[in-house]
């Protein structure tokens, strides 16, 4: 799961929302670097990393790509199941899409410690708004371009747009089955009480 997934599945408090990035941003163990609340929220993000990575649905949207992609097809896939929540929020989501972003984007603004690779991306990603503009399909290719120029062989990622037009309906169909058992995944772990 990308980024707008796992703020959604990772609990709606600042601090739960700041985790559910950190995620992706902080490696190795975190115990007593963080708010306890933070930390919960650490060990959530990766409890949805290993759950979707082992889940049947998932290995078979995978199976979908071409084999000389498969290699980063994790990645195309997790941004595409990104595009699926935007454009289907009203699904899975309470309130519209913009006001979600918009308090995400805030709690990012107004914290002053954010690991260092996440305060250089936060302000380009609410400038951006990366989280609401992956409801439009075409603006997977940004994110795409931008995978590719920190890749050693960014060949690798030219045609992932193609590739998903091709397969947009069986991969949305992939998600439609898979994400509401990822919300009854991550509700069943998260830890609501801020403490």
């Amino acid at each position: 799961m990308n980024y707008l997934a796992h703020l959604h599945l990772g609990g709606h408090h600042p601090e739960q929302l700041l985790g559910s990035l950190y995620g992706d941003f902080v490696k190795g163990r975190v115990e007593g670097q963080f708010t306890p609340s933070i930390e919960a929220a650490i060990q959530l993000h990766r409890q949805i990393d290993v759950f979707t990575d082992s889940h049947p649905l998932v290995g078979q949207a995978l199976s979908r790509f071409e084999r000389t992609r498969r290699r980063f097809a994790g990645i195309v896939l997790d941004i595409f199941f990104d595009h699926c929540l935007a454009r289907d929020w009203a699904l899975y989501a309470e309130g519209p899409l913009d006001s979600f972003t918009a308090g995400v984007y805030r709690v990012l603004a107004d914290e002053p410690n954010l690991p260092e690779r996440l305060a250089e991306v936060a302000p380009h990603m609410a400038a951006g708004d990366w989280l609401g503009s992956y409801r439009r399909f075409e603006s997977l290719e940004r994110a795409f371009l931008g995978i590719a120029r920190r890749l050693s062989r960014p060949e690798e990622m030219a045609h992932a747009m193609e590739e998903l037009e091709s397969l947009y309906e069986p991969l949305s169909e992939d998600f439609r089955l898979f994400y509401p058992q990822l919300q009854v995944f991550a509700r069943e772990r998260r830890i609501d009480t801020i403490l």
